[in-house]
């Protein structure tokens, strides 16, 4: 065998070896990928039953029982960030992610609806915003606007921020839309029953809340 042969072959075995090696690893990546975005979902499914149960027993609770309700918001909260990443990994078009978003946004609904009638009959005044954004390309400023409300919902517990997209084909979702006559307007928000358009700043936003909703805070600063 001549040394061109030879060398020709080594270098042809490499070849193979690196493209094996390359193929290998990027199986096994997606397999690795593929588990943990299932572990999510499977966790998710337990969330949902969890937070339903609890959502039934706080409507008939005591009202000394059911305001205590800091628990529940953090792991509906906590259900949000995980499906969030759920989404960067899959996309917002994936199947997976669509009918994610769809458990948790009716989750929302729900915990919305039960802090309304608690407040009626607790006579207390819950600070309350609805969200509205798209992820279409037709919404420049709703990261921004995502990011101040994820800073006034972590610093502030006496804010409850329920988060929709305004395009998921959602029945309840489109409902809760077409009784609060929310526009096609991006980014949008209903705080404590009044509806505004479009974002600006985090100062801005704080001025639209009731003075008491800053009342608590776990931040030791502010950008006031």
């Amino acid at each position: 065998m001549s040394l061109v042969t030879r060398n020709a072959l080594i270098a042809l075995g490499l070849t193979v070896l690196i493209i094996g090696t390359v193929l290998y690893a990027v199986s096994y990546l997606n397999g690795q990928r593929v588990a943990e975005l299932n572990a999510i979902e499977d966790q998710l499914s337990i969330d949902t039953l969890s937070l339903d149960t609890q959502f039934s027993l706080l409507e008939t609770a005591p009202c000394s029982v059911a305001l205590e309700g800091t628990e529940l918001t953090s792991e509906l909260n906590d259900l949000g960030d995980r499906l969030a990443y759920a989404e960067s990994q899959l996309g917002k078009d994936d199947a997976q992610v669509v009918r994610l978003k769809s458990q948790y946004s009716l989750l929302e609904i729900r915990d919305y609806l039960v802090t309304k009638q608690l407040g009626k009959t607790c006579g207390t005044k819950p600070v309350t915003v609805l969200y509205f954004y798209s992820n279409e390309g037709d919404c420049a400023d709703c990261d921004r606007a995502g990011f101040a409300l994820s800073y006034l919902r972590q610093n502030y517990p006496a804010i409850r921020v329920y988060s929709f997209d305004y395009n998921l084909n959602l029945g309840a979702e489109q409902t809760l839309i077409s009784l609060d006559k929310v526009k096609r307007q991006f980014p949008a928000f209903i705080i404590q029953g009044a509806t505004t358009y479009g974002f600006t700043s985090l100062e801005d936003l704080e001025k639209q809340f009731p003075k008491s909703a800053f009342a608590s805070s776990t931040a030791s600063t502010t950008n006031k």
